[in-house]
């Protein structure tokens, strides 16, 4: 998820004045036990990337969900593939009981962006202190830090829960349309989920960080419809669609600035079938990001009023449908506290500071967890990294020690209290 410099900016200056308060010194034995798994995470990550897992490649998919099992299994855990509500993607459960209290839920994502073939364009590669691969940080490394922060614990003997679930799906990156409603029934069981996305790179950022919101998202429609004629021998007959398209687009391009919390970019387009007939139908959609509850229902009524105020073309109809995916994470009072918590843990590495980033256009599972405000829920828990969606997508090494500790210690923590 990519973040705007603003963003990183509020959050700076807001890391600096809650690490001006130093926590306690490391856990020594947590800390010397991710220093010891640094190596097997980094084989974890090639091992990972090695499967090409693109959201469209079942294949590829499945394997990552046999491997994903294999490791879970390792742990104890009770494993279990979940049916997908819709497609074919594989969704792994597994849940672990303990002696605690609380109900605690990891979340990560095994699909990728990425078509089959990347690898031999963009194979895995060191450099330096950046390990590249395609999906890499989004999010096998979200991935890797849940299996072995949990190898971690398990070698201490920590059982500090009532029972504590893992969920990777496979579909997160088209939607998450088939494991949604999975993701969002199990969370309302949860006191806490934490979710695994990676965090930019301090090459980025400067620090280390957690997400305190993303957009939801939806798709917006906009249909024309016209009358067809001959375009040679008869165009006045004709009520051209496209015509009337383009002009509704450039009438509605900034309706979503009069609706707080949405956003609106028209993507697509599509009129007519063959060159010589004047288009009878035109249509094309629109990328909605939407931070606020009921925001994009609001966008779909200001866009239709828009459209009814006037037409180029007499005698056209043009209509606006919207469809709601994946909801806006917003981090709440209790999930703001938790990661003030986390700036407390993060300091205890010699000070080291950690940004809450307010929010990103990115879209999370976050929020089909937070939907209905029953857990706690915190994003970002994953590897930093940056370059995701993109070519020569990397995580630094130097946050796999970090980032261990940091999930390792806030499970102690929410263990706890």
């Amino acid at each position: 998820m990519l973040l705007s410099l603003r963003h990183l900016a509020i959050a700076a200056a807001a890391a600096v004045v809650c690490n001006a308060a130093v926590a306690a010194g490391a856990d020594t034995g947590l800390l010397d036990a991710a220093r010891s798994a640094q190596p097997a995470v980094v084989q974890s990550l090639k091992d990972m990337v090695s499967i090409e897992s693109g959201s469209a490649n079942i294949e590829g998919l499945d394997r990552m969900a046999d491997y994903t099992s294999k490791r879970l299994q390792a742990l104890g855990a009770k494993v279990e593939r979940v049916p997908a509500s819709s497609g074919k993607s594989p969704i792994v459960k597994a849940t672990l009981t303990g002696t605690g209290k609380h109900k605690i839920m990891l979340i990560a994502h095994m699909d990728t962006v990425y078509p089959a073939g990347i690898l031999k364009t963009q194979p895995i590669r060191e450099d330096g202190n950046r390990l590249y691969g395609p999906g890499i940080a989004d999010d096998k490394g979200g991935i890797a830090v849940i299996l072995h922060s949990l190898e971690i614990l398990k070698a201490q003997g920590w059982k500090d829960y009532a029972q504590l679930t893992v969920l990777f799906n496979a579909d997160e990156e088209v939607g998450s349309g088939g494991s949604g409603e999975t993701i969002a029934a199990l969370a309302d069981q949860q006191d806490v989920v934490l979710s695994c996305e990676p965090n930019v790179a301090k090459s980025v950022a400067k620090s280390e960080s957690l997400l305190l919101g993303a957009a939801g998202t939806a798709t917006a429609t906009m249909q024309v419809k016209g009358r067809s004629s001959h375009a040679g021998a008869a165009p006045e007959l004709g009520r051209n669609a496209l015509i009337e398209l383009a002009y509704q687009l450039q009438q509605t391009r900034d309706v979503a600035k009069s609706v707080p919390g949405s956003q609106l970019n028209w993507t697509m387009a599509k009129g007519g079938d063959v060159g010589n007939q004047i288009p009878e139908l035109a249509s094309a959609y629109g990328d909605v990001r939407v931070t606020a509850n009921g925001a994009a229902q609001k966008l779909q009524t200001a866009l239709q009023e828009k459209v009814n105020a006037g037409h180029l073309i007499p005698d056209t109809q043009t209509t606006v449908t919207m469809e709601e995916g994946r909801p806006a994470y917003v981090a709440d009072a209790r999930a703001k506290d938790l990661a003030k918590r986390a700036q407390q843990v993060y300091a205890e590495l010699d000070g080291r500071s950690l940004l809450l980033i307010p929010g990103t256009g990115g879209g999370t599972d976050a929020g089909y967890a937070g939907r209905s405000g029953k857990a706690v829920v915190l994003e970002s828990f994953g590897l930093s990294g940056f370059g995701y969606h993109a070519r020569d997508e990397y995580v630094e090494l130097d946050s796999i020690v970090p980032r261990l500790y940091l999930m390792t210690r806030m499970l102690q923590e929410i263990g706890k209290n």
